[in-house]
């Protein structure tokens, strides 16, 4: 997904541009769970050792999907760049996780 509309940093600040505005936390979320076909690859891996390529993917598109969630929270609350972006991960259940992206969504100038 390109982020045409929304200016996206990890920085507290965007090189060249002010912040005309805080508006407020953007933030968005997904929830996965493991599946059999990847688990019995990668305890076949986690015996030989090495990565795990099935999470691995796993992870990042998790990932993605919640960085397009924090992006449209950060359009439809008026922003146009999303400052001091981070990434969390917590275990829901067993086999089971959430990864959750936010940061400060601002109105540049």
């Amino acid at each position: 997904m390109a982020y045409e509309d929304i200016i996206i940093s990890t920085t507290d600040f965007i090189p060249g541009r002010e912040i005309a505005e805080v508006i407020d936390i953007a933030r968005g979320n997904t929830v996965r769970a493991r599946n059999i076909g990847r688990d019995l690859s990668a305890a076949f891996r986690n015996l030989v050792g090495g990565e795990i390529p099935e999470y691995t993917k796993l992870i990042a598109q998790s990932r993605e999907h919640a960085l397009q969630r924090m992006v449209a929270d950060a359009e439809r609350i008026g922003a146009n760049a999303v400052i001091n972006v981070r990434f969390t991960t917590s275990m829901i259940m067993q086999g089971c996780a959430e990864i959750l992206a936010y940061g400060t969504a601002v109105k540049l100038k």
